[in-house]
């Protein structure tokens, strides 16, 4: 009968044929096959009594010693399809380490969830290949921004959005917070805490969204930079825009990570609103900067404390012109606000003031350096108003078929 051997076990055979032959000394033999001198004599007693089954492994047609018993794989494959269905095999073997005490592989894991239908390997598919840049050698020297749209409580809670900032030197989350909406209001107020933990960083590295840079028509109308932007310069931060994702790629990759972790962990929590996810973050940021963050190559740090003298409150508003008409009133956001003063100044119609928006409801009106006080004088019809594609909420309405002798039909 035909023996079938390995590659490994045919050039033994053919060493030990060498050796009868006398055409190859023991040592040499042992450096040829990498064996050390006392096995490469084992084996050949075990040639010499056996002939060629003395250079076949002994554990040929057995189970290998590591093999998972079948009990703990019983457990596995009930623990993937009660608690983990659409974990990954990486996320899925740290859970089952974390939670269930199991240790296994990824890769094994993988090759159980592929036979229970659980996994699907992707497609190779030919990709468009984008020229690796070095990160950052400090960090708070470059941060990156996005804000990414999901049904991140899945189905307890409306689709909303989760704002990103990512150390570009150490791909450590530096803020996190979920919104409604990705909107300028919410992008100054995640800008203020992290400042408030950090510093002031030296840039920011965001996309095309027109928070951060202006439309052409704005652009022809004369509005050369967004609320955001005028911020940054006050605050002397650089602000970048990628021209495409893989430009950005840390926080687009980390993107990908929370879409796939951050949602089965909130699920595995018992998190189903906005209010409680953003507790949260707080103590999944350590956990997830211990296990994917990075030592920035220089141990300085780039980020500027903020200067005591700079009103932050102020600067971080949102600042907007407006002009009084000839009774001193003024509109803004569908609302008309009326000036009181005690004496009627005529220098004051139709002057220029500036409203400062501190968000949730909050202004001041500014005139040459001095605050006005105002009341609010009725609202405005409510009219379509522009939003930005980012921001729309579609809701799914049942379709209602008139009946069979509606007039309509």
């Amino acid at each position: 009968m035909e023996i079938l051997m390995t590659q490994k076990e045919a050039d033994r055979l053919h060493i030990m044929k060498l050796i009868a032959e006398k055409r190859l000394t023991l040592t040499k033999a042992a450096e040829q096959s990498g064996l050390s001198l006392r096995q490469l004599i084992r084996i050949r007693k075990r040639f010499l009594l056996e002939g060629t089954q003395g250079v076949l492994s002994k554990r040929r047609g057995k189970p290998a010693l590591n093999k998972i018993s079948y009990e703990i794989k019983e457990k596995i494959v009930r623990s993937l399809h009660e608690k983990y269905p659409d974990f990954g095999p990486s996320f899925a073997a740290e859970k089952l380490a974390e939670n269930e005490n199991i240790h296994i592989s990824r890769e094994s894991l993988r090759l159980i969830m592929i036979a229970e239908n659980l996994w699907i390997p992707k497609r190779k598919k030919i990709l468009r290949v984008y020229q690796r840049r070095t990160r950052r050698s400090r960090f708070g020297e470059l941060i990156q921004i996005d804000g990414s749209y999901e049904y991140w409580f899945e189905d307890r809670a409306e689709k909303c959005c989760l704002l990103v900032f990512i150390d570009d030197a150490t791909s450590k989350i530096v803020e996190m917070r979920f919104c409604r909406h990705e909107t300028t209001q919410d992008y100054i107020l995640s800008l203020k805490r992290y400042m408030q933990r950090y510093g002031k960083p030296c840039a920011l590295y965001s996309d095309r969204h027109s928070i951060f840079r202006v439309n052409r028509e704005e652009n022809l109308k004369g509005k050369r930079i967004t609320h955001f932007g005028r911020i940054l310069k006050d605050l002397n931060i650089d602000l970048i825009c990628a021209n495409s994702p893989q430009a950005k790629g840390r926080v687009e990759r980390a993107n990908g990570v929370l879409q796939d972790r951050l949602i089965k962990d909130m699920r595995l929590e018992g998190i189903s609103s906005m209010e409680e996810g953003n507790i949260y973050l707080e103590e999944y940021m350590k956990k997830y900067n211990q296990k994917f963050g990075k030592e920035p190559l220089k141990k300085e740090d780039a980020h500027r404390p903020i200067n005591p003298l700079e009103n932050i409150d102020e600067i971080m508003a949102v600042q907007e012109s407006r002009k009084l008409s000839k009774e001193l009133s003024f509109q803004y956001n569908g609302v008309i606000y009326q000036i009181k003063t005690k004496k009627p100044l005529y220098a004051m119609k139709h002057a220029g003031i500036t409203v400062i928006d501190y968000g949730f409801g909050k202004i001041e009106v500014d005139y040459r350096g001095q605050r006005l006080d105002y009341s609010p004088w009725h609202e405005l019809p409510a009219q379509g108003r522009i939003v930005d594609s980012k921001a729309l909420h579609w809701v799914n309405k049942k379709l209602c078929k008139p009946k069979k002798h509606h007039p309509w039909r």
